[in-house]
């Protein structure tokens, strides 16, 4: 963990809070091309209770009732809920115009992930023990959960609640996953433990390479933490949002690095077995240098990554400004 995570991250808590990002680039679509969103309530056995989330349906999901549709799941930040991609992201806007542009249609479906980090806890937290200490900006009987089992949850529970509901095509071919920050880590992190369940990863500043020390910027020469103790220091006041789901020694984050997770995969599988891959991350985010890490690491197991730098930070305005490249890239990956 950096001390550009604790700013990073920062950042991102403080406008998911209370900034809305400004209306998305793109050209409004025509009203016949509007798609809808709905809020859904899921049983999750993974977590042990009900969960919401938001899906999109695409314009011709009503009118076409025969019709099936590949499926993008994006993953909200710490301190985030299922509604950030629309309510601050603008998502639903994006995928109208992109639709309106030619586009292929797809579901788009942001589950709760609470601050789970998308992961099997390292240690199990009690709901008594969760409901003293659960954030204010959410009620703890949403966010408390009995199993703290994140990454079954969302590539198990919330996959099969979808094809179950919705007229997916209900294959890996036709299914993605994607995230910011946190939801990042959670996307490559499931894609790499999940491979039959996803055929595309889409990252926007992702927390990718967790146990990154330095330098700064990278050079090719990475540097990771040495023990617990550095991994505290550096997470300073979000050690104890992290700490939980992540343990407090390098053998427990190690087990959930993205990028050590892919190594396993292409050991174990070949590297025919690992989804595609697109990662970007702004150049004033202090997150930068780990998404640098992580593009190194997966170049040297020879796997291929479509890689962006933009100006910008960790916040809002750049998820809303790029959210477009990640969307437009899925549906060609997964409508084929």
């Amino acid at each position: 963990m950096i001390a550009g995570l604790v700013l990073a991250l920062g950042v991102a808590f403080g406008v998911a809070f209370g900034a809305a990002a400004g209306p998305p680039g793109e050209p409004p679509a025509p009203d016949s091309l509007h798609g809808t969103v709905v809020t859904d309530t899921l049983w999750s056995q993974a977590l042990g209770t009900n969960k919401a989330v938001i899906v999109y349906l695409p314009p011709s999901y009503a009118s076409t009732p025969s019709a099936r549709y590949p499926v993008a799941y994006y993953l909200h930040g710490l301190g985030g809920t299922e509604t950030d991609w629309t309510s601050h992201g603008r998502l639903d806007a994006v995928m109208d115009s992109l639709v309106a542009a030619g586009g292929p249609e797809m579901l788009v479906v942001m589950p709760d992930g609470d601050d789970g980090w998308y992961t099997t806890w390292n240690s199990l937290v009690t709901l008594e023990a969760c409901r003293k200490t659960a954030p204010t900006r959410e009620k703890a009987d949403t966010y408390c959960v009995p199993w703290q089992h994140y990454d079954d949850y969302i590539a198990r529970d919330v996959v099969q609640f979808t094809d179950r509901k919705y007229r997916t095509r209900a294959d890996r071919r036709h299914r993605a996953i994607a995230g910011l920050s946190m939801g990042g880590y959670g996307t490559m992190a499931l894609a790499f433990e999940y491979p039959d369940v996803f055929a595309a990863a889409a990252s926007h500043s992702g927390v990718l390479s967790p146990l990154y020390q330095g330098p700064h910027p990278f050079d090719g020469h990475p540097q990771w933490a040495a023990d617990g103790v550095t991994l505290e220091k550096a997470g300073g006041r979000l050690w104890p949002f992290i700490a939980p789901a992540f343990g407090k020694d390098t053998a427990a984050w190690w087990s959930r690095d993205p990028a050590r997770r892919l190594e396993h995969l292409v050991a174990r599988d070949g590297r025919a077995a690992v989804p595609v891959l697109f990662v970007d991350c702004g150049t004033e985010d202090g997150l930068v240098d780990q998404n640098r890490a992580f593009k190194w690491s997966v170049e040297r197991l020879g796997v291929a990554i479509v890689y962006h730098e933009w100006p910008g930070k960790h916040d809002w305005p750049y998820w809303t400004a790029h959210v477009g490249e990640s969307l437009q890239w899925i549906g060609t990956e997964i409508a084929k």
